[in-house]
């Protein structure tokens, strides 16, 4: 069994850095307030959700899901990734949005059913898409109106109703920098549970247009020398892969 504690943002690790036991769970549960705690025994997990985490003893340690990104193994990344997006999800999900029934847990499957009008809900995954355009040896780059922060990173954005994936990626760079792309490249995905996205990584080349940019939503945006770019996604990001050409 894999387990995994999270309290918001963050994960729950041992100082010694061996994996979480159920011993460590019901010391953790002792001390700090539970929000949420589930088994998935298809998949080997077992969460707990701390409401906080003031009253850690000095055995663990607490660091954010984009720190803990950076240096654990892709299968590590998914139970911890897993384990913040149903926990989200349950948080979420209490009553049928069809008959408005409080839903139950499904007895097989990872969901909820609605015992008034037989839906059954599984966790909501929301496909985005995430785009490098290259322009010569320039990548561009945009800071974020949202982000209190100077990071530069791709353009992104969530895909509309009826839309392909490569359709995504055309109307989020018109719509957030002007430019017209075009060989666009699927390079691959990535979860990104902040709360449920799905982030499928592009490359495209510079068309045409000039840089104009959607206020509300870019600070700035600039082409950057690929070996020089400013304050960038963290190793382990699909960002970071695609702007250092890890594919």
């Amino acid at each position: 069994m894999n387990f995994v504690c999270i309290v918001d943002k963050e994960i729950i690790l041992r100082k010694d850095e061996n994996p979480l036991t159920g011993a460590d769970f019901e010391n953790l549960k002792a001390s700090n307030p539970v929000a949420d705690e589930f088994t998935e025994n298809l998949n080997e997990l077992s969460v707990l959700a701390l409401a906080s985490a003031d009253n850690l003893s000095d055995l663990y340690y607490r660091v954010t899901l984009r720190e803990y990104n950076v240096d654990h193994t892709t299968e590590e990344r998914f139970w911890a990734y897993r384990a913040k997006a149903l926990t989200g999800w349950h948080k979420e999900t209490k009553y049928c949005g069809a008959c408005g029934a409080k839903l139950v847990p499904d007895a097989k499957f990872t969901a909820m059913d609605c015992p008034e009008c037989k839906r059954i809900i599984f966790p909501r995954i929301s496909p985005c898409i995430i785009v490098l355009i290259n322009k010569g040896d320039k990548i561009l780059l945009a800071r974020h109106s949202y982000r209190n922060q100077d990071m530069y990173a791709c353009i992104a954005g969530f895909m509309e109703a009826g839309e392909s994936a490569e359709s995504a990626v055309k109307r989020e760079v018109k719509e957030e920098v002007g430019l017209n792309i075009k060989n666009i490249r699927y390079r691959g995905s990535q979860s990104w549970p902040f709360p449920d996205q799905l982030m499928l990584g592009f490359t495209a080349e510079y068309e045409s247009g000039e840089l104009k940019l959607q206020e509300e939503e870019i600070a700035d945006a600039q082409w950057f020398d690929r070996d020089n770019c400013p304050a960038s996604p963290k190793p382990g990001s699909i960002a970071y892969r695609l702007i250092h050409e890890e594919f």
